[in-house]
């Protein structure tokens, strides 16, 4: 599990959520009055003054965003400090306090890949305990869409635009941690994903590891799963009732990329959440036949994929959406 410095800890206190949410996720951000916002995915949540409750029966929120993720997001302490510091340009190897820049001013966050550990053990051994296959995970290490970042053990996920990298998710691997996140400045449009030698055909997911879980279960079947187009979204949300349906910005990039895609199939979560981004994302495309398959077995497909494996869920680093 990472380990967090006092130092670390003091500076993780002092972000209130609103100033967090617009950097690490401005698109959870609701206005409903002056100072004042609710949440996109927890729409009974408010912020007003700095402070943070839940709209109904007079439940006590918190101050902080350290708190917020603790208690809303149920993620563990030293995960909740590392992604608040470097979030707010605090990291174990940069502690000085960032000189201060008025908001107009900022400029557009660098995205910088963190740098490679030695070797991917971790990683592999973390992602073979999900189940996926050896063969699929070299691809990703020879191809650099996959590999063991030095300082935390995470496992890395990159999207390119052509032979650049433009985006990169992390994942934590150690024992007991629920890290997950977007590396700062990744751009969506560019997300994880593997081109196969059909490009006629796009696999979309919600994460990463979902869209490998697929192409394990493709070569088990005895098919080549070389032949298989995949796109992970980096996550959905869940849309309101009378929002106009979009494509998702991952997606949009994608099929702008590649012309030749004829035929889409969504297979994201089965739960509330990825049941509603799958109807929504029928609904915006007009122009391709798009078709849903759920996983048959459980909430996701690396949990399908467990399951057909006899694995127990408990080997998870955590039994919960990969948002």
């Amino acid at each position: 599990m990472p380990y967090a410095t006092k130092s670390q800890i003091e500076r993780a206190r002092q972000p209130d959520l609103l100033t967090f949410l617009r950097r690490y996720k401005p698109d959870e951000l609701i206005p409903t009055g002056p100072n004042a916002y609710k949440l996109r995915s927890h729409d009974s949540l408010k912020i007003s003054n700095g402070k943070w409750c839940w709209w109904s029966h007079d439940k006590m929120g918190g101050v902080n965003a350290l708190e917020y993720l603790i208690k809303v997001e149920n993620m563990k302490f030293p995960d909740a400090v590392q992604l608040i510091n470097e979030q707010c340009g605090v990291s174990a190897s940069h502690e000085e306090r960032p000189v201060s820049v008025p908001k107009a001013e900022r400029p557009k966050a660098e995205f910088l890949l963190p740098v490679r550990f030695q070797n991917n053990r971790r990683v592999t051994a973390y992602l073979l305990s999900r189940g996926i296959d050896m063969s699929v995970l070299d691809y990703c290490f020879q191809h650099g869409l996959l590999y063991e970042a030095a300082d935390y053990h995470n496992a890395v996920f990159v999207g390119y635009d052509g032979k650049t990298p433009r985006y990169a998710t992390l994942r934590g691997t150690l024992s007991g941690s629920s890290f997950k996140r977007d590396v700062t400045g990744s751009n969506k449009r560019f997300c994880f994903s593997i081109d196969g030698q059909n490009d006629s055909k796009l696999n979309v997911f919600e994460c990463a590891i979902d869209a490998l879980s697929y192409l394990t279960q493709v070569k088990m079947q005895g098919a080549d799963w070389r032949q298989e187009s995949v796109l992970s979204l980096g996550g959905v949300y869940q849309s309101r009732p009378n929002e106009t349906p979009k494509v998702p910005t991952a997606l949009q990039g994608y099929l702008e990329r590649y012309a030749g895609v004829q035929e889409i199939v969504l297979r994201l979560d089965n739960d509330a959440v990825g049941r509603g981004a799958a109807s929504a994302i029928s609904r915006a495309i007009s122009d391709l036949p798009v078709s849903v398959e759920l996983p048959a077995e459980g909430k996701d497909y690396n949990e399908w994929l467990m399951r057909q494996k006899g694995i127990s869920p408990r080997q998870r680093a955590r039994n919960e959406p990969e948002r």
